[in-house]
């Protein structure tokens, strides 16, 4: 990541304000958001996640991080992201979209985000055990790197839904 110009943190996420559940930090969708990072990585979100996809218009992200809990690898990019960048970034999408979900961010502006949420399923919410978020911040679309992303945490998510429920298309709703 650092050779294609990214910067790259582990960040825990704020534990959930009640201990034991982080959808009750977003009773609604449009819940203040309390995340360690932004975009978020991890954390507090919405009971609903978004359906997997490619997304050219903006999906709140309580529900995105939803999909990160699922072991999501979330795509963020900003709103003065070249178009022809974000046909790069579906291309890259479409090579692999099981578990993957992208969508514009406006405060990154010209940049892209890359962010997973990993974890224990068999400790999650136990002595503290939160799991771990995942964000690398890219000035540009690096094939090369954004797989080696991708590849590194896809399908770890610390709810422990296995891959195939996360298909493109499948969701609430």
């Amino acid at each position: 990541m650092v050779a294609a110009g990214c910067t790259y943190r582990d960040v825990k996420p704020f534990p959930p304000k009640n201990k034991s559940n982080y959808h009750s930090d977003f009773p609604t969708e449009n819940a203040k958001p309390h995340w360690s990072t932004d975009p978020p990585s991890a954390g507090g979100h919405y009971g609903l996640w978004a359906i997997w996809s490619f997304y050219r218009t903006p999906v709140n992200p309580a529900r995105v991080v939803h999909n990160e809990e699922h072991g999501g690898v979330v795509i963020w990019f900003g709103r003065k992201v070249p178009a022809a960048t974000v046909n790069k970034l579906e291309a890259f999408y479409n090579d692999a979209p099981d578990g993957m979900i992208a969508t514009p961010y406006a405060k990154l502006d010209n940049r892209i985000a890359l962010t997973a949420w990993t974890g224990d399923p068999k400790t999650y919410y136990q002595d503290g055990d939160y799991g771990m978020g995942h964000i690398a911040v890219c000035p540009r679309f690096d094939e090369k790197a954004f797989a080696t992303f991708r590849d590194a945490y896809i399908g770890d998510g610390p709810e422990g839904v296995p891959m195939s429920a996360n298909k493109p298309g499948m969701g609430p709703g």
